[in-house]
């Protein structure tokens, strides 16, 4: 009898055990997806979580040459020209209005840094800079020749609205005006600070400057053009800018671009050129307006210089910009403030008191 018992309970641990490995596999099999939820909920914890889903950015478009000469009518519409290049209308297949802009070098124009530059320009991303839809890279006879495709802005450039007339000025109230500087001052920022590789733009000016439908700015000639036109000799580029918004300086840095933002802001709020027309030689001029904006503010006088197209002005507003112009194009460039500082300044997040030189 003690014998029956014992192989009874023998076999029924036997049982036991292959029942409870049956429903040991069953329960992984139904409850693994259950763990998903929990670590989605872990997912905000300071311990990353590996990801599976990866994002690829879209790139530039490759166009060919034929592809150009089509969308731009074999360059028939020419809507701007600077000193890195000319700039041309044209329609993509949709009809998308775009802007072509034609560099042409004698310098070659190695294709594997052309593309890794474009490959840096294509990594930027804000709202306030003009995003690069595609290129064409080619050689024609002795010349190399670099186009690049951007959306059109309508409204065009800022130096359009400033410099051809009191009734286009008029169109750029105050507030425009101020909400213009902000735009351009937090793309530079970005460039500047923001961005996995730093951008230096080195040709900062109101002809740089798109404006869309509501008069929002668009910085635009970063990153690609200047690099591709470092061997011009014109007096306009020379490789580090246009005459007039150029830093004293030889070498470049971000504080470079804080002077040209400078003269720029100076003839945002002006409504004139920071260079003089004719008269001295250049060295005596690059800086006139910059001089009579600081002579005007020792004396109280600072209305004087302001834009007289523009109606119903804040004055203590007005007075802080100009303050801020003032200290970006110190010639001791150690004093010019970052661009991050000027956001914060010009959004009114800081008040801070800027150094100037004696």
């Amino acid at each position: 009898m003690t014998v029956c018992n014992l192989l009874a309970l023998f076999v029924y641990c036997i049982w036991k055990l292959r029942s409870g490995g049956a429903s040991a596999e069953v329960d992984t099999d139904t409850e693994a997806p259950l763990e998903l939820p929990v670590l989605k909920e872990e997912a905000g914890c300071s311990t990353p979580v590996q990801q599976t889903t990866f994002y690829i950015e879209e790139l530039p478009r490759k166009f060919s040459y034929e592809e150009i000469c089509a969308m731009t009518g074999d360059f028939g519409n020419m809507v701007g020209r600077g000193g890195s290049g000319e700039v041309f209308r044209g329609l993509l297949d949709d009809g998308t209005p775009v802007a072509v802009k034609q560099i042409t070098s004698n310098k070659p124009v190695g294709e594997a840094d052309f593309l890794r530059e474009i490959s840096i320009v294509a990594s930027v991303h804000h709202r306030s800079l003009v995003r690069l839809l595609g290129y064409c890279l080619v050689r024609r006879g002795g010349s190399h020749q670099c186009l690049l495709v951007y959306p059109f802005f309508e409204h065009g450039s800022l130096d359009w609205w400033l410099f051809n007339g009191e009734d286009r000025r008029r169109l750029l109230p105050w507030p425009t005006r101020r909400r213009i500087a902000i735009d351009v001052a937090r793309a530079l920022a970005y460039l500047h600070h923001e961005c996995r590789r730093q951008i230096l733009h080195l040709d900062i000016k109101p002809a740089n400057i798109l404006l869309d439908g509501c008069l929002r700015a668009h910085v635009s000639d970063f990153g690609v053009s200047m690099s591709i036109a470092q061997d011009m000799t014109s007096v306009e580029t020379r490789g580090r800018g246009t005459l007039g918004y150029m830093a004293p300086e030889i070498s470049l840095s971000k504080l470079s671009d804080v002077y040209s933002y400078g003269m720029t802001l100076l003839e945002l709020v002006c409504g004139r050129r920071s260079v003089e027309d004719g008269g001295a030689s250049s060295e005596t001029t690059t800086d006139f307006l910059a001089r009579i904006v600081r002579e005007k503010m020792a004396r109280g006088a600072l209305m004087e210089v302001v834009d007289a197209a523009m109606v119903r002005v804040d004055e203590e507003e007005v007075e802080a910009v100009v303050n801020v112009a003032l200290c970006c194009v110190q010639h001791r460039r150690e004093l010019r403030p970052s661009m991050l500082t000027v956001v914060e300044i010009l959004e009114g997040r800081v008040v801070v008191g800027l150094p100037l030189e004696d």
